[in-house]
C-alpha cells in the first residue's frame, strides 16, 4: 500500500456524490450542507504555529461568522429538544 507524500498530500478535485441506491438523499444532504455553509474555510485566520495567547478577537469572530449556519442550527436544535417535551407535557397535564 503506497501512503503518497505525506508532508505535500494531494487532493482530489472536491466532494462528489457517491455512487449509491440513495442519489436524491445524496443531494438532499450536499444541498443542505451548501446552504447552512456556503463559504470556503478562511485558512488564513488559522494559524497552528500560533500560541493560544496571540489570538485577535477579530479572528474569533470571523471564525463565528463563518460558522453561524451551523451555530444557528444548532440554537434551533437546542430549542426544540426543550420545547417539545415541555408542549407535550402541557398539553397532556392540562387538557383544558
Amino acid at each position: 500500500m503506497e501512503l503518497g507524500n505525506l508532508s505535500k498530500p494531494t487532493y482530489g478535485p472536491g466532494l462528489e456524490a457517491p455512487e449509491s441506491s440513495t442519489p436524491g438523499l445524496v443531494t438532499m444532504a450536499h444541498g443542505f450542507l451548501r446552504l447552512v455553509q456556503p463559504n470556503p474555510l478562511p485558512i488564513e485566520l488559522i494559524n497552528f504555529g500560533q500560541s493560544q495567547s496571540e489570538f485577535n478577537w477579530e479572528d474569533i469572530h470571523e471564525l463565528l461568522l463563518y460558522e453561524l449556519g451551523f451555530l444557528i442550527c444548532a440554537a434551533i436544535g437546542v430549542l426544540f429538544i426543550i420545547l417539545v417535551p415541555l408542549v407535550g407535557c402541557c398539553f397532556s397535564c392540562c387538557r383544558c
